[in-house]
């Protein structure tokens, strides 16, 4: 038997001549099979095009007409007559079978499916061609028309157990702390710098307007952008209506708290009306989306004001985008990293007091680490993220960059809560964080955190522990690439299938990593939901300290 599961005819003759007759038929079976395969099966096929069978190229013609002179002579040499087996009627229906199984073969190499006989391939493709694609081109039709995965929730939700504690109302703001008797510096670079609770109180006492601080950082924006390339667009004509709106609210007596008129950035995945959301990359950068994202409606409603959309690295990948690539403010040598590049180079220079950044897989904590300033990761689900691109439903989060965690607490707590359009937001059960004693928190770390950090820690009275996790980083790693690759693909098919892949900043990043998620089967996909569920269930029933500090993050 072949491998593939097509019998060879029982040669005559002597077991000599046997042997090579079982010889030369495998031997021209595999000649005819390699020479079988039309170069038009490589090429790009278009989507609404059945997938294409298998055809036999000119070659093959010359060659079945070799092997059947090949095979004549064969048999006068040993005596038999070459219909004895049917060669010459059954050959190229054969030879077909195994060039269609071989080129099968290939694909299910890349599954790491190649377990299946010739027979069992060939009934996949065909019921896959039945009864999978039209499926699959349906479901596309219904929820993948359009990129950014905007409009339809994923049924694949991660909403985690965080106990049986029953959530406090959104209602309860945490306590600032109080800035009273500030006084505004002479110098406006000395102003860019001060802390948003440090103007919060210019405002609210009127030492300075909205307006001017808004103008302010404005023209710090445009000063520095050329050197930095972190933002996409100035948003200044919505900036000055916000700010005179800040400006006679207050006047008539009215403060909405310690944002009031007080500029920001958001980063270029976040949609603001009328505006462009670019995210960062060449395809989409004329695009303007009629939605007004969540995270942006809680800082109108705190009286922020949006004086800029920063920049995305591509697709919120790394730190390259359409425009350049975003420098680090302290060494313009370097880059950001991260694609919250704008978000953190534009707070660390002062040419916004915050800016809000995204994070999937690293992209607030390291360009926040690079470029000096203090950001905010949120548990997952803390920040609603309706009118923000999507990567992957189970990983994105929302969080502000500012110049120090008491800002970022404050950042925190304005965009904190139940978004009604996300649905694996909730409002979070979180203590008031400025009343919390640290001497009764235990933190572990990790082998790799720094030593000075660990020591400032317990000299401020925090119960410092060792800790180790019970999963290696190879695998959580590949947990994260396979979520994060199959979720972005689900979300840009369109953009993939077009070839508008051809186009992307940085061909290693993105298009790279979708076009082997698109070789993800679904069973190898809830394998993956399974083992992230068990390492979960694993380091649940460890010693958990209250955080956990490493060198990594």
């Amino acid at each position: 038997m072949l491998q593939d599961g097509y019998p060879l005819p029982r040669p005559l003759g002597s077991t000599r001549s046997s042997n090579i007759l079982c010889f030369l038929l495998l031997f021209f079976s595999i000649i005819t099979s390699c020479c079988a395969v039309n170069p038009s099966h490589f090429l790009p096929q278009d989507q609404d095009q059945d997938p294409p069978c298998l055809a036999f190229s000119p070659t093959f013609t010359y060659v079945a007409k070799t092997y059947k002179k090949l095979w004549k002579m064969f048999c006068q040499k040993v005596q038999v007559h070459s219909d004895s087996f049917n060669i010459s009627k059954n050959n190229s229906k054969s030879s077909e079978k195994i060039s269609e199984v071989a080129s099968l073969r290939c694909a299910f190499d890349l599954f790491d499916a190649n377990f299946f006989n010739g027979e069992k391939i060939r009934e996949v493709a065909n019921g896959a061609k039945e009864f999978n694609i039209p499926i699959i081109r349906a479901n596309r039709k219904l929820v993948a028309s359009v990129n950014g995965g905007l409009n339809n929730p994923s049924s694949l939700v991660f909403n985690p157990e965080w106990g049986s504690e029953k959530p406090q109302s959104i209602d309860k703001r945490f306590s600032y702390p109080s800035f009273s008797g500030t006084k505004r510096p002479e110098s406006e670079e000395d102003v860019a710098f001060m802390s948003v609770l440090e103007l919060g109180d210019l405002i609210k006492t009127k030492q300075i307007t909205s307006e001017e601080l808004t103008n302010i950082f404005l023209r710090r924006l445009k000063r520095y952008n050329h050197v930095l390339e972190a933002v996409v667009s100035y948003t200044e004509e919505l900036a000055y209506k916000q700010a005179r709106e800040a400006d006679a609210l207050l006047a008539r007596g009215v403060y909405l708290g310690p944002l009031h008129g007080i500029p920001y950035g958001l980063k270029d995945i976040i949609s603001v009306p009328k505006y462009k959301t670019t995210w960062g990359s060449n395809t989409f950068k004329d695009q303007v989306l009629d939605i007004e994202a969540w995270v942006y409606k809680r800082l109108k409603a705190a009286g922020a004001v949006l004086v800029a959309k920063l920049v995305s690295g591509s697709l919120a990948y790394d730190d390259i985008w359409y425009g350049g690539r975003t420098r680090n403010p302290w060494n313009i040598e370097e880059f950001s990293t991260g694609s919250s590049a704008g978000p953190a180079a534009c707070t660390s220079a002062g040419m916004v007091p915050f800016a809000i950044g995204s994070e999937t897989a690293g992209s607030i904590t390291y360009p926040a680490a690079r470029c000096g300033v203090t950001a905010l990761r949120p548990t997952f689900g803390t920040v609603g993220r309706t009118g923000v691109m999507s990567i992957s439903e189970s990983l994105d989060k929302l969080g502000p960059f500012c110049r120090s965690t008491t800002d970022c607490t404050v950042i925190l707590d304005a965009i904190r809560g139940r978004d009604p359009d996300d649905p694996s937001s909730r409002d979070s059960p979180l203590d008031d964080p400025f009343l919390v004693d640290i001497t009764k928190l235990t933190v572990g770390y990790l082998d790799d955190a720094e030593e000075e950090v660990i020591h400032i820690l317990a000299t401020k009275g925090v119960n410092m522990v060792p800790f180790k996790l019970n999963y290696t980083v190879e695998s959580v790693q590949g947990i994260l690439n396979f979520t994060m690759d199959v979720d972005m693909l689900a979300h840009f098919d369109e953009w993939q299938r077009s070839g508008q892949d051809d186009d992307y900043e940085s061909h290693d990043q993105w298009p790279t990593e979708l076009q082997r998620a698109r070789m993800i089967p679904a069973v190898d996909y809830v394998q993956k939901l399974l083992v992230s569920w068990l390492i979960s269930i694993r380091f649940e029933a460890t010693n958990l300290p209250v955080g956990i500090i490493s060198g990594f993050i």
